[in-house]
C-alpha cells in the first residue's frame, strides 16, 4: 500500500469547462496535471506536430547539420553508432533511413551489450577505420564517450553527437564545469549552454530533430517526400519516447499521440509484423502497447542476441520475411520474460538473506553473478518496484562486472554515483537509472559507500500514490469515461487520472485468470450506486487484508457471493470502458486500498 497525498490545485473550473466544452472534473483533472493557462490547456487537448519545438533550439544542431550536409557533398562514408535498446534502434533507424533521404553513403552498427557495452567504444572507432568509413554520427550516445572521440578524431574521422543523456562534470572553483566530448558537433539537450524549451526528450527525438535542420539546411524541408518521411519517422520517435520512459508532457505528449494516430498506416513491413505477430490492433494501439509489448520485443535482441536484429526488421521491406523476423523477436522475448522470473527470484533470496541480519539497506546492490548481464535492468526495475529504494544489479561481464541501477523519485542515481565514479571502468545515466561496469572487487566499496552517502528518510521508501480528488460512483459514467480519453496517451509524466472513494461496500468476488491473479468485484458506494471493480494487483496480500481487518470467514464468504454489507473499504480507482460480446459497461479498476478511515 502507498502512501496517499490528493492534489489540492485550485482554479476556476467552472470557467475552464465551459472555455474548452469539457466537465468540471476534466477541467480539475487538467488543473492537477499543471496546466493553467489557455495555451497550455489548448496544447494538451488538442495539440499536433506542429506545436513541436523547433529545432534550433537545440545548441550545435545548426553546425551539426551543416557538417553532415558537407560531408554528404563531399562522398564521405558514413556510420550511424547507435545503442541496444529501443531508443538507439529507432533513433538508428531515423538517422539511416534520414542520411539515405539527403543522399548520403551510409551504414550502421550496434553495438554488442556484452562483447562492446554502452556507446562508443574505441573497438567501434577503430572498426569504422577498418570499414573505410570517414564519419561517425552517434545517437542515443556519445555525450560521455569523451577518450573515444578524441581516438576517432586524432585518426581524422569527423564525429557528430546526437545524445540526449547527461552531460558528464567535474568539480571546479566556479561549481560543476561540463566536460564535452571533442567531436565536430555535440548536439544534446542537456547541455546547459542550450535554450531548449523542453529538454526531456529521447535520442530519437534529437535525430529526428537533427535531420529537421538537415532539410531545412538543404532547402528541403517543404519537399513531398521529405514531409512524408517525418510523417512516418514521427511513429518511431514515439516508440522510443515510451519506451525510454520520457516524461509524457509538453511536445513528448503530443510526439507519442502523433505516433499512435499514425501507426495504423505505417508503411513499414517490419512495425507492421511485429504488431501483427502480438495479436494488436493497429487502429487501437495505447502507450500501453508500445511500452509492454512492442518495446519488449525489440529490447529482447539487444538482450538476448544482436541489437541489430531488430533494426533488420524495420530495414526489411520483404512482407514475408518481416513476418519470420517479427516472430523470432516475439520468441527471444518470451525466453527473456523466464529468464527474467529466475533472476528477481534469486535477487529476492540475496536481499532477503541480507535483510535477516538486520534492516534493508537503503541502496541495494545485489550481484548475481551467474545471471544474464542483458537482463540486469529489466531485474533492477522489478527489485525496485518490490521494495521501493534505489537498486543496482551487477553480474560478470567479460572484464569485471556490469550491470544496471533503477532510482525512485527522491533519489538522483546519476549524482550519488558520480561522487564514487573512480571505482567503475565505465558508467553513465541520468536521474532514475544508470549503467556501469567496475572491478568485481569494488563492489562491496561500492555498496557502502552508496549507503553511507544515502540521505533518504524512511518516509521516501514509501511510494506516494497521487490522489485526483474524490469521485462518487455516479459521476462515472460513460460520457464521463469517454472524456477522459481526450486526456491520453497515459505513461510516466501523465499518469492516468487516480479517484478515491470511501465507504466501498464489497458485495460479491470472484478470483479470474489462469494464474487466479486477478480480483472481480461487486462493489456499491455510500450513494447506493452499485459497480464491478476489477483489481490486477497483488491479491495474495489483498486478501491478507481483508483477512485482517474482518476475518477469514468473511473473506470466504465474499468469495461465495454472500459478503452482503459485512466488508467496507477506502480505494484508489480508474473507471474504464469494459468491452464484451459488444456490449460495453464501465467497469472501476483499483490501484490501491486502505482500510475505510474517514
Amino acid at each position: 500500500m502507498s502512501k496517499w497525498m490528493v492534489k489540492m490545485k485550485k482554479a476556476d473550473f467552472d470557467a475552464i469547462a465551459e472555455k474548452f466544452g469539457i466537465s468540471r472534473i476534466t477541467a480539475r483533472l487538467l488543473t492537477n496535471r499543471g496546466l493553467t493557462t489557455d495555451e497550455e490547456i489548448k496544447s494538451y487537448l488538442s495539440g499536433d506536430a506542429s506545436m513541436l519545438h523547433d529545432p534550433e533550439e537545440l545548441v550545435d544542431i545548426d553546425r551539426g547539420a551543416k557538417v553532415m550536409l558537407d560531408r554528404i557533398s563531399e562522398g564521405a562514408r558514413i556510420r550511424v553508432i547507435g545503442d541496444y535498446d529501443v531508443d538507439g534502434i529507432c533513433s538508428s533507424y531515423i538517422l539511416v533511413k534520414g542520411l539515405e533521404l539527403f543522399g548520403a553513403d551510409v551504414d550502421y552498427v550496434l553495438p554488442d551489450r556484452v562483447k562492446d557495452g554502452y556507446g562508443l567504444s574505441i573497438k567501434l572507432v577503430d572498426l569504422a577505420i577498418a570499414d573505410d568509413r570517414d564519419t561517425i554520427i552517434t545517437c542515443d550516445n556519445g555525450i560521455a564517450a569523451y577518450d573515444q572521440i578524441r581516438h576517432a578524431k586524432d585518426e581524422g574521422l569527423t564525429v557528430v553527437v546526437t545524445d540526449h543523456h547527461e552531460v558528464p562534470f567535474e568539480d571546479g572553483s566556479d561549481g560543476e564545469k561540463e566536460i564535452l566530448p571533442p567531436a565536430d558537433a555535440v548536439i544534446d539537450p542537456k547541455r546547459k549552454d542550450g535554450s531548449c524549451s523542453f529538454k526531456e526528450i529521447c535520442g530519437a527525438v534529437v535525430a529526428y530533430k537533427f535531420l529537421q535542420m538537415m532539410a531545412r539546411l538543404s532547402g528541403r524541408a517543404e519537399d513531398p517526400k521529405v514531409k512524408a518521411f517525418f510523417d512516418e519517422m514521427l511513429i518511431f520517435a514515439g516508440i522510443a519516447t515510451v519506451c525510454d520512459v520520457m516524461e509524457l508532457r509538453d511536445e513528448n505528449r503530443i510526439i507519442v499521440k502523433e505516433s499512435l494516430r499514425r501507426i495504423s498506416n505505417t508503411e513499414n513491413a517490419g512495425l507492421k509484423a511485429l504488431i501483427n505477430v502480438n495479436g494488436l490492433d493497429a487502429r487501437n494501439m495505447s502507450a500501453f502497447h508500445y511500452g509492454f509489448v512492442i518495446g519488449p520485443c525489440l529490447n529482447a535482441t539487444g538482450r538476448l542476441d544482436l541489437a541489430s536484429r531488430a533494426l533488420s526488421l524495420f530495414l526489411e521491406r520483404d512482407v514475408n520475411e518481416a513476418a519470420k523476423m517479427a516472430q523470432d523477436l516475439k520468441d527471444m522475448n518470451d525466453s527473456r520474460k523466464t529468464l527474467t522470473v529466475q533472476g528477481v527470484e534469486e535477487a529476492v533470496s540475496e536481499i532477503e538473506k541480507e535483510a535477516a541480519k538486520g534492516e534493508l539497506p537503503k541502496v541495494l546492490v545485489v550481484y548475481l553473478p551467474e545471471v544474464q548481464e542483458s537482463i540486469a535492468g529489466i531485474i533492477a526495475g522489478r527489485i525496485k518496484e518490490k521494495y521501493y529504494r534505489p537498486t543496482i544489479i551487477l553480474t560478470n561481464g567479460a572484464e569485471g562486472a556490469k550491470g544496471s541501477g533503477r532510482s525512485i523519485e527522491s533519489y538522483d542515481m546519476f549524482k550519488a554515483l558520480s561522487t564514487c565514479k573512480e571505482l567503475f571502468t565505465k558508467f553513465g545515466g541520468h536521474k532514475m537509472a544508470a549503467g556501469l561496469s567496475l572491478p568485481v572487487e569494488n563492489i562491496d566499496e561500492l555498496r557502502t559507500r552508496l549507503n553511507n552517502e544515502c540521505t533518504l528518510s524512511e518516509e521516501d521508501f514509501v511510494p506516494v500514490l497521487k490522489v485526483d480528488m474524490v469521485l462518487p460512483f455516479r459521476y462515472a459514467d460513460m460520457d464521463f469515461v469517454k472524456e477522459l480519453e481526450m486526456l491520453e496517451p497515459f505513461g510516466n509524466g501523465n499518469e492516468k487520472p487516480i479517484f478515491v472513494q470511501k465507504d466501498i461496500r464489497l458485495l460479491s468476488g470472484r478470483i479470474l485468470g489462469k494464474n487466479k491473479n486477478c480480483g472481480k468485484y461487486r462493489v456499491c458506494d455510500e450513494t447506493g450506486t452499485a459497480c464491478d471493480m476489477m483489481y490486477f494487483g497483488d491479491l495474495e496480500n489483498f486478501n491478507r487484508f481483508l483477512e485482517d481487518e474482518y476475518g477469514a470467514g468473511k473473506v470466504e464468504a465474499l468469495y461465495a457471493g454472500e459478503a452482503g454489507q459485512a466488508m467496507t473499504i477506502k480505494a484508489a480507482f480508474y473507471p474504464n470502458i469494459n468491452s464484451y460480446m459488444g456490449r460495453e459497461s464501465v467497469q472501476l479498476v483499483m490501484s490501491d486500498y486502505s482500510k475505510n478511515t474517514p
